[in-house]
């Protein structure tokens, strides 16, 4: 997700929308797409929330194609996993592979939910600010200070440690004298070095962040807030739109004889 660092479409649509609301709808999308087990509603779905993505994100297209590459490699390879392990009606075999049908069709509506929770993601990580999303967690959701501030200094550093896994390399390569124009080594021996600094500056960093916001009265009562995050009807809005689309698919599925549930595992 390193193609995401940085970018946050601040003056989009979907970026005006509440973050908290914004969570809980893609906790409640994701955990109906588990029930899911039919290549075809999970991939209309994800049709839908691209299309929702694409025109209420204002990023590049090459920006919103990149961040997908973790999402679709995971999906190929649970798509592959079930095809060639699953029992069911033999399609094609070479050996010890075979490719059957329950296998294609439950590896598909798999790999389809992998890419409708991710483009979800994206969506809500190009739309949504990290102050905003704590702020509002801690307002409108109503977590302690200390859970949300603690929350948004981590996702700060998760932001920075793929400049500082950079930095730390470079360092390491200008320490062994290579000739002027070689690839930076990539043994495990090197990469377990990288690794274990990367871990050390963190570490620090984190006790630095602890005694900054204990410094600052973190968790002292009672706090004011400076912008209040609202929700308000266009939020509301909103949120009834995204449920109303995917109950409007999953019936309609339901209505086609093609919608089908965790049973499918097992059949």
């Amino acid at each position: 997700m390193s193609a995401l660092t940085g970018t946050v479409a601040t003056d989009s649509p979907l970026a005006r929308r509440n973050p908290t609301l914004k969570l809980a709808l893609l906790a409640v999308v994701s955990l109906v797409s588990i029930f899911l087990l039919d290549p075809i509603t999970p991939a209309v779905l994800y049709v839908l929330g691209l299309l929702g993505v694409a025109m209420s994100v204002r990023v590049p297209a090459y920006t919103l194609a990149l961040a997908h590459l973790p999402f679709l490699a995971f999906a190929v390879g649970v798509l592959i996993v079930n095809a060639l392990s699953r029992p069911g009606t033999v399609l094609w075999q070479a050996g010890p592979l075979r490719v059957t049908e329950q296998g294609l069709s439950v590896g598909a509506a798999l790999a389809a939910r992998t890419l409708l929770i991710g483009v979800l993601a994206i969506g809500f990580l190009l739309s949504t600010e990290g102050v905003a999303l704590m702020m509002s967690l801690h307002q409108n959701a109503h977590l302690s200070p200390r859970v949300t501030f603690a929350i948004l200094a981590g996702y700060r550093m998760l932001q920075e440690m793929p400049r500082e896994w950079s930095t730390i390399r470079h360092a390491h390569t200008m320490r062994m004298n290579l000739p002027e124009g070689a690839r930076p080594p990539r043994s495990p021996r090197h990469l377990a070095g990288v690794t274990f600094t990367l871990l050390v500056v963190s570490v620090r960093k984190g006790e630095r962040l602890a005694q900054a916001l204990e410094s600052r009265g973190l968790g002292l009562q009672p706090r004011t807030t400076w912008r209040p995050i609202r929700v308000t009807g266009a939020d509301w809005g909103f949120a009834a739109g995204v449920l109303a689309v995917v109950a409007a698919v999953v019936t309609g599925s339901a209505t086609l004889e093609i919608l089908e549930g965790p049973g499918a595992l097992f059949g």
